[in-house]
């Protein structure tokens, strides 16, 4: 390690500043000579002719990793961001909602549509009127199709005969279709016209 050649520099500092300085300097065993050059390296930066020791190597790293961490912690908890992903799910599930509308306005139409063929066509026999059966559908399309939450659709379900179900579930769905869980599947299917 080469020598570096020192050299007396008087400075008159405020008391309560040189008072600061030497509780720090106890309070990190080193000397307050050694942190004024600590904080001249970190205004200065490197200065040709003079090698930093190793305790403002160190303290320049430890800076470093502290201004890493709060900008990783502050890209990880952005309000901002946060508050966006909220409005944002919020619209999908708005979306979602009026997607299942939309399927039972686009059923009662077809529904509509194929009665009045029908009817004008004068063939003796009639189409079903139940010409489209929908898919089964998870608790969560279901409790958005009939507007309601999947707390109440699992107590209605477990407290209502299933006959008692189906009429509830008629009733809150838009174009009057009745729905029945099933077991073996974990869904709910639309029930059949009988």
């Amino acid at each position: 390690m080469v020598k570096i050649e020192r050299e007396s520099i008087n400075f008159k500092l405020p008391k309560s500043l040189c008072d600061a300085l030497r509780a720090a300097a106890e309070q990190r065993n080193t000397t307050a000579t050694d942190l004024v050059i600590q904080g001249l390296h970190h205004i200065l930066g490197g200065v040709p002719g003079v090698e930093a020791s190793v305790e403002v190597r160190l303290y320049q790293l430890e800076e470093e990793f502290w201004l890493l961490k709060q900008s990783i912690n502050l890209t990880s908890t952005n309000p901002h961001q946060e508050s966006r992903l909220t409005v944002l799910e919020n619209k999908l599930e708005a979306i979602s909602t009026r997607l299942a509308q939309f399927e039972g306005v686009i059923t009662q139409l077809q529904y509509s549509v194929n009665s009045s063929k029908s009817r004008k066509s004068g063939y003796p026999y009639q189409f079903s009127s139940r010409s489209l059966q929908l898919q089964p559908l998870d608790e969560k399309k279901l409790a958005l199709r009939l507007n309601t939450t999947v707390a109440t659709l699992t107590e209605k379900r477990t407290t209502l005969s299933p006959k008692e179900f189906e009429s509830w579930t008629r009733d809150k769905d838009s174009i009057k279709r009745g729905w029945q869980f099933n077991d073996k599947d974990g869904l709910y299917h639309e029930v059949s016209a009988t």
